[in-house]
């Protein structure tokens, strides 16, 4: 047999090979329901990682805290148990990489265009690669919404906060913002919120309406306050040793379906909070109080010490390149 042939022989056997061989298997696992936005990436993003690899990438997506609750996703990514995941800022805390709870902050940004000159621009690019030390893989934000509160009465101003019960994520920032407002924060997992709510346990929360829609929190309280009081956004993550263990060829269309997938996350954020407070609204079983610019300010001007309380944790640094980049300041009221 000649040569050439032998050549296009091998190649053959070759193809075959990587036909047979097993798929490489990536874990997704999240806390929150299918049908939020970020619920939609995921799956988003298994649908077109299997196709753009042809199988060669298939992704197992592991939605409701079915594998891990909050505190157990991060160490299950480092060590390897699962391959990416997409928490809040409030993670990063525990870990050590307590710069993006600088994200945390009340009243930090006036719209999600101010927000994403941060997350999509080099101050997110130099906080993603502060998890590089942590074995962790920062791939991208996906910006989704602003933060509102419930509980069972208004929460217009500060002082209608005073001995509330009010659960947070694990962190800092959130505690203090809460008991500046004479608030008693009390940090629980997201899976079991609602049933802190029915109980009493707790007498109130705040989550973007998709989070408060799909877990229905509007089911167990009886107001919605509409605060707009804190951005809230997830980060891209992956295992580092696994994502850089990649071949190159299927590294190169990964890279490209996390670029398509958070385009995809930040064009139906908006849609889905839109969708889901109207969803709220038609069910009649919590009352949405808007505040108004001045009720707002009051609570900003009553939260505004919590920046220079956590300026030592968060960095000076960092937090004047977030003003820099928004061309705002916390001082200009």
């Amino acid at each position: 047999m000649k040569l050439k042939h032998w050549v296009v022989l091998l190649g053959a056997f070759a193809s075959a090979a990587s036909a047979w061989a097993a798929p490489i298997v990536i874990k997704f696992s999240h806390v929150v329901a299918t049908d939020t936005p970020k619920g939609k990436a995921a799956e988003y993003f298994k649908k077109i990682a299997e196709e753009r690899t042809h199988g060669q990438v298939q992704v197992q997506v592991y939605p409701n805290s079915q594998l891990y609750k909050d505190k157990e996703e991060l160490d299950a990514l480092q060590m390897g148990a699962v391959q990416v995941l997409a928490p809040t800022f409030s993670k990063f805390g525990p870990l050590g990489v307590k710069e993006f709870e600088a994200l945390d902050l009340p009243y930090l940004f006036d719209d999600m265009d101010m927000a994403r000159k941060v997350t999509q621009g080099p101050v997110g690019q130099s906080l993603l690669a502060k998890l590089d030390a942590k074995g962790i893989e920062g791939l991208a934000f996906w910006d989704n919404a602003f933060k509102q509160m419930t509980a069972n009465k208004p929460l217009k101003k500060p002082d209608d906060f005073r001995g509330m019960k009010i659960r947070i994520q694990s962190s800092k920032v959130m505690d203090a913002q809460m008991r500046a407002l004479g608030a008693n924060p009390q940090v629980m997992a997201f899976s079991e919120v609602y049933q802190a709510l029915q109980t009493g346990v707790v007498d109130g929360q705040d989550n973007p309406y998709s989070n408060i829609y799909t877990q229905k929190f509007f089911e167990v309280q009886k107001y919605l306050s509409v605060t707009d009081h804190g951005y809230h956004a997830y980060v891209l993550i992956a295992n580092k040793k696994f994502w850089d263990g990649l071949p190159p060829n299927l590294r190169s269309v990964m890279d490209g379906v996390v670029k398509d997938t958070t385009a995809y996350f930040n064009q139906i954020a908006a849609q889905e909070e839109a969708d889901s407070l109207a969803r709220i609204k038609a069910s009649g079983r919590t009352q949405i109080v808007v505040l108004t610019k001045d009720e707002k300010l009051a609570l900003k001007k009553a939260m505004l010490p919590v920046y220079k309380q956590v300026e030592p944790r968060v960095g000076k640094d960092v937090l004047e390149s977030i003003y820099k980049a928004t061309g705002s300041h916390p001082d200009k009221l």
